[in-house]
């Protein structure tokens, strides 16, 4: 039977998810989550304790409890649960309090919340991205903060995404297609913006697969036309000296990550 997992907290529970999945990814375990956010009210705590505890009786093993919980009264009744707890905020704030020699003065969903001061910036950037995927417009790419390249299905839309919901980067993203491969060049635009280019690329084979389950049988995705079009795509990077990434075994965080560290993008996550 998988362990069972509670991430719980008074806000959004974004960070009890994402303190917790990193130190579960450690373990090679399937863990059963359950995600309980806003428990703001000492009634909604006692029926998360009573969760907790059905748990308990039910399995026999103390389920695993990682919250990020700010009220105190509320904070006392999961500690009261049979769970085994794991308080992110207190475990650091009170060392980090002797340290800096200043009390914490908690604030629910300061974290994550719409008062947090760069919570319009982010939408902005996601707002931008939306605006400027897959070259539908070129009339704003002097505001990118970065421009992502490659071939149709390489990655470049999510990592886009990505960039600006977790990061608030502008991310604007263009499509070398099919037609391009006769003449492949940067269109003015990019070319004016050239600092800011970052390539994608991918292998030929996973290119392939992933072009089957869109259109299937077709020219578009057959292994001879992804070759073809990666290969002019790689040669233009170098010979541009556009710095570039191969998404084939990357997720989207870990691409965006390596983007950020070749470029040296601020991140603004909070």
């Amino acid at each position: 039977m998988a362990p069972k997992v509670f991430y719980i907290s008074d806000g959004t529970a974004i960070t009890a998810e994402v303190f917790g999945h990193a130190v579960l990814s450690q373990f090679p375990v399937e863990f059963e989550t359950f995600t309980i956010p806003f428990v703001e009210t000492i009634q909604k705590a006692e029926k998360v304790k009573q969760q907790i505890n059905d748990c308990f009786i039910t399995t026999g093993e103390r389920p695993i409890l990682f919250h990020s919980i700010v009220k105190p009264e509320i904070r006392d009744i999961i500690y009261s649960s049979e769970g085994l707890d794991y308080d992110f905020l207190n475990t650091f704030v009170s060392p980090l309090e002797k340290q800096l020699g200043i009390e914490a003065q908690p604030v629910m969903n300061r974290t994550h919340g719409k008062s947090n001061l760069g919570y319009d910036s982010r939408i902005e950037a996601i707002n931008y991205t939306m605006e400027n995927d897959d070259g539908q417009t070129m009339k704003h790419m002097d505001k990118a903060d970065i421009i992502l390249l490659g071939v149709s299905r390489c990655g470049k839309t999510p990592s886009s995404l990505y960039l600006s919901m977790q990061f608030g980067i502008k991310a604007a993203n263009y499509p070398f297609t099919e037609d391009d491969m006769d003449n492949l060049k940067l269109p003015e635009a990019l070319k004016r913006n050239k600092s800011k280019l970052f390539g994608l690329t991918i292998d030929p084979n996973r290119l392939h697969e992933i072009r089957q389950g869109r259109m299937e049988n077709s020219r578009y995705s057959s292994l001879r036309q992804c070759r073809i079009e990666v290969k002019e795509v790689e040669m233009l990077y170098k010979k541009e000296r556009i710095p570039f990434v191969n998404t084939t075994f990357h997720s989207v965080e870990e691409i965006s990550a390596k983007i950020l560290d070749v470029t040296g993008l601020k991140r603004h996550m909070f």
